[in-house]
């Protein structure tokens, strides 16, 4: 008995796709879809982001972190 496995269709950047050249950290509503229920990033294999943005998306979300726009933890 073989199990088949799907291929699983790329995720493409969302990103890339409404054409944003910047990730703005003030922007906490889109932030928040980019971290997990523990409150951790998420990676770029799960979010589906392009390496350029994923830096950014980091960056954004340890700023908005630093000026207490996000909570550290979501407890």
């Amino acid at each position: 008995m073989r199990r088949e496995r799907g291929r699983k269709r790329k995720r493409v950047c969302s990103f890339c796709v409404d054409k944003i050249d910047h990730v703005d950290f003030r922007n906490a509503d889109k932030l928040r879809r980019y971290i997990s229920d523990r409150g951790k990033i998420l990676p770029r294999r799960i979010t589906g982001n392009c390496a350029r943005h994923q830096r950014q998306l980091t960056l954004a979300i340890k700023r908005s972190r630093f000026l207490a726009l996000m909570p550290y933890s979501t407890e």
